[in-house]
């Protein structure tokens, strides 16, 4: 197998774009040696509360409830300045580099023109936030999900199973439907909806390729089509031709070439004009070749700010509440099947932020340890269920196995007697609590899971990672890489390349070894099957009908938001 050039070591480059920055790995193609990397910051990071005065001007309008934005421009920023600083830190020469990939956040969606320009980036769309990337995690459009969902059921559309019965309005048609409905105008002038996973892809190499994993996870596509016509006109007569006038595009499979890199892209990167761009990817779904884990019933968790859980299937099932199944979704010849939680490390963020007094943060800083660290280390002291307590994950709503963005986060069993660790553990036991009931999901569907692999950030807390273990029941083990995804995607920059035939191949040689690995504990997996049981009551209770307590707050809270909007007052 050829893996140089000019009898010198050749290398690709992967970029890993997260919610909060992108990342760039130099990795060289014959054994995936990671050589050096570098992190960008988004300078606008997410854009929340109101758009952003520098690229809207300075009476930039205030945003509602559940919105999240970002501005591309910070896109094309982590491959001016990300790239370029990768390579120097891995001191090789730029010439060897014969591919670049790139992996993103998804469903995070981009209204271009057709030329791939961000509609936010003319004057006239600038204060406008339908104009502005929708990041995953903008949850406005559940409205527009729930229609998509009633109608498809009353229809008996047959798509709606692979998709566990419920469409996410993190995904791209309720985003969709909600742009048209809110801003027509801005609708009209947006010529591509487009995933900015592929949006990327297209500002490296100038050609527009839809990539086969969003399109299937995020995009409705199965089967060869989209929703059709008839289904569309349904929701909103102006909706119709979504796909015949937003959507068009060439469905590119994983591993192979969008294009070649443009010289303008060559001139942000320091890269050589002409070097394969692979075909864009998420970044849950490339980190899967990254761990090795490309075969039936190897369960891979990439857990950040939110966990995405993918594995391979050699046969369809329908799973309830998965977010999907695609035909050769993170590799060909298998079923690739995706769930998530939405919130994960968001939560525990939160709860430091906003839940732990100055004295914590004081005794840590004393101990050399930052508050999650020093929290994990008074939680690890405790016996399970020692803190009486019970939390739902859903601060970020639910997006497997109830696919509802309205509920909310829970904490039952507080008294004066609770502690910070006692709420902490009791969120990282929650969530570990919602991957087992995805894992359940599977099994119960008849998709058997195996192995459990981590990758993300939150690998490197030990406690996390045995609470995991015991919840699951399950022997759990950690990618040897810090950057699964940005390896990931220079595997993918080596099939593109032509270094390795297929995907399998270029994990085998280029994956990563396991880090660290868990066995569950007998007495663990006991106490904690009693405390899951309770978990799963209030799971039903709240998420399932019993108690629409959740949801009837949510539209209180809009109301009011509404009611301050529309008086002028700050909200």
């Amino acid at each position: 197998m050829d893996v140089d050039v000019d009898g010198r070591e050749s290398f690709v480059i992967g970029v890993d774009y997260g919610t909060l920055s992108g990342r760039a790995v130099v990795v060289r193609i014959s054994d995936g040696k990671e050589l050096g990397s570098a992190v960008f910051d988004y300078p606008h990071a997410v854009v929340t509360e109101a758009l952003p005065a520098d690229t809207a001007g300075a009476d930039a309008v205030r945003l509602p409830g559940e919105w999240a934005l970002q501005v591309p421009n910070d896109y094309r920023d982590v491959l001016r300045h990300a790239v370029p600083a990768a390579i120097a830190q891995a001191a090789i020469d730029p010439a060897a580099v014969v591919g670049i990939a790139t992996d993103f956040t998804a469903c995070t969606m981009v209204p271009a023109k057709a030329d791939g320009t961000p509609l936010n980036e003319l004057p006239e769309f600038a204060n406008r936030p339908h104009a502005y990337v929708k990041l995953w995690r903008h949850h406005a459009a559940q409205a527009q999900a729930d229609r998509i969902n009633e109608l498809a059921r009353e229809r008996g559309e047959t798509w709606l199973p692979r998709y566990g019965g419920l469409i996410s309005s993190e995904w791209e048609f309720a985003k969709g439907l909600q742009l048209l409905e809110e801003d027509p105008e801005t609708y009209a002038a947006m010529d591509r909806w487009v995933e900015a996973a592929d949006w990327i892809v297209w500002q490296l190499c100038g050609k527009y390729v839809r990539n086969a994993c969003t399109a299937g996870y995020k995009g409705i596509y199965q089967d060869g089509a989209y929703p059709s016509e008839g289904f569309l006109a349904a929701l909103n007569p102006g909706f119709k031709d979504f796909v015949s006038a937003k959507l068009q595009h060439t469905i590119g499979r994983l591993g192979d070439a969008a294009g070649y890199l443009t010289a303008e892209a060559a001139a942000w990167t320091g890269l050589p004009e002409g070097i394969a761009v692979a075909v864009g990817n998420v970044d849950a779904h490339v980190t899967a070749p990254a761990a090795k884990a490309v075969e039936p019933g190897q369960l891979v968790a990439i857990m950040g700010t939110s966990t995405c859980h993918v594995m391979n299937g050699d046969e369809l099932r329908e799973v309830p509440g998965m977010c999907g199944v695609v035909d050769g979704g993170i590799v060909d010849g298998l079923w690739g099947y995706e769930a998530g939680q939405s919130g994960v490390g968001d939560i525990f963020g939160w709860f430091t932020k906003f839940g732990v007094p100055p004295e914590y943060h004081e005794a840590a800083a004393l101990k050399g340890l930052d508050i999650h660290g020093y929290l994990t280390e008074l939680a690890s002291r405790q016996a399970i269920g020692q803190h009486g307590l019970i939390a739902l994950d859903w601060h970020s709503g639910n997006r497997s196995v109830l696919v509802d963005h309205e509920l909310s986060g829970t904490i039952v069993g507080q008294t004066l007697a609770t502690r910070p660790e006692d709420t902490y553990r009791a969120l990282l036991e929650a969530t570990a609590f919602g991957t087992r009931t995805i894992v359940d999901a599977f099994r119960e569907s008849g998709v058997p899971v195996k192995e459990f692999i981590v990758a993300g950030g939150l690998l490197k807390n030990p406690l996390l990672m045995q609470i995991y273990a015991d919840v699951t029941g399950l022997p759990l083990s950690t990618i040897g890489s810090t950057q699964g995804p940005a390896l990931g995607s220079a595997i993918h920059a080596a099939v593109a390349a032509g270094k390795y035939p297929d995907i399998r191949a270029a994990a085998a040689a280029m994956g990563s070894e396991p880090g660290a690995v868990y066995a569950p504990i007998a007495e663990n997996v006991a106490a904690y099957d009693e405390l899951f049981q309770e978990y799963r009551t209030l799971h039903d209770y709240f998420g399932r009908g019993a108690n629409d307590v959740m949801h009837r707050l949510k539209a209180i809270q809009r109301n009011s938001t509404a009611s301050l909007l529309a008086t002028g007052v700050s909200a």
